[in-house]
């Protein structure tokens, strides 16, 4: 991690072709996006809501996703489908990698934001929300509606808070 915050070419060269060798390995066994393939959006569907809510501009794409990547674990340790040490390797790989993990406290986002923006996700189908979580080991994702609604709204409120804190 250090070499690639330093910009170490040789080290950032190989962390970017391994990245396009990864997801494209991803996209060909889904070309329609119907499985797998929506796996490469966990965090967005968090990650969007707190870009449009704070103004586009505002946070780079990668930066919004990576908050909604940790809000991902956070929910899905709460409902019981990652344990605590997943879910903190999870931040401490966020963190090492100088990127954020909570919101700022100038952050305008709220609970009201944060549902109604998650409503309107392109992932929602017949009014249903539906996430990219994570489930089991290391790299299990689940693409789903099925999920436990309370403890989204634990999660969002749990962000929320920490922004007054």
């Amino acid at each position: 991690m250090a070499a690639i915050l330093g910009r170490d070419p040789e080290v950032t060269r190989y962390a970017i072709r391994r990245s396009c060798e990864s997801k494209a390995l991803v996209v060909k066994a889904d070309e329609k996006e119907a499985g797998v393939r929506a796996t490469l959006n966990l965090g967005h569907t968090f990650g969007h809501a707190i870009e449009n809510g704070s103004g586009y501009g505002h946070w780079l794409h990668g930066e919004a996703v990576a908050i909604g990547t940790v809000m991902a674990a956070t929910m899905s340790e709460k409902m019981g489908w990652i344990d605590a040490d997943l879910k903190q390797r999870i931040y401490d790989i966020m963190e090492a990698a100088d990127l954020p993990v909570k919101l700022p406290s100038d952050s305008p986002m709220t609970v009201e934001i944060f549902n109604k923006l998650m409503s309107l996700d392109k992932k929602v189908a017949d009014g249903q929300l539906r996430l990219i979580l994570l489930k089991g080991g290391l790299g299990g994702c689940e693409f789903t509606g099925e999920f436990d609604v309370d403890a989204m709204q634990e999660t969002i409120e749990e962000f929320v808070a920490e922004i007054s804190a």
